[in-house]
């Protein structure tokens, strides 16, 4: 059986000790992005992102293929989102917190027109569920493959297209044909 420190020098290539901080330099941004995508909203990304490695860390010996390391981190943190996200639509049901609303507008969108656009579009997705709202934002903001999609969600390749589909549907409807 092999160690974490083996593990994660296989997936860095490095044999120092600070491998799983050259591991967590490495895929932060890509952690980062799913999580701002998924939760529109900046606030919470440093949270889920230091969540997914604490969570790397302890089941860096389950990692079976290091070179799946970067699938491997999605999927720890579309888990997290997805109770992150039940857990805020149940607290705001009960009014327990205050509904969340998109942040994630200071980021690579040009203008102002974009930014009302991307608004709009988070108020129609925060509508469904996170089983469908999650692939719907891997797909279309984050660009994820169907197959990478339905790998990390865990779930069959037609579910997630279905799932997709509706909420694309829905982001038609509200914006007349996108």
């Amino acid at each position: 059986m092999r160690t974490r420190l083996a593990i994660v020098r296989e997936v860095v290539g490095h044999r120092e000790p600070d491998d799983f901080e050259r591991l967590v330099r490495s895929y932060t941004p890509y952690v980062a992005s799913i999580a701002i995508k998924v939760l529109g909203r900046e606030g919470d990304v440093d949270d889920v992102v230091q969540q997914t490695f604490a969570e790397a860390l302890e089941g860096m010996d389950r990692l079976r293929e290091p070179a799946a390391v970067r699938g491997w981190l999605a999927t720890i943190t579309v888990r997290i989102l997805m109770r992150q996200l039940r857990r805020q639509r149940v607290l705001e049901t009960f009014a327990l917190a205050e509904r969340w609303t998109p942040t994630m507008l200071g980021t690579q969108v040009a203008g102002g027109e974009e930014r009302v656009t991307l608004a709009r579009v988070y108020q129609v997705v925060e509508r469904f569920s996170p089983s469908e709202r999650v692939p719907w934002a891997l797909r279309y903001l984050q660009g994820e493959r169907l197959d990478a999609i339905a790998e990390v969600t865990g779930c069959s390749l037609a579910t997630v297209k279905r799932r997709i589909a509706v909420v694309q549907a829905a982001i038609e409807e509200a914006f007349g044909d996108v």
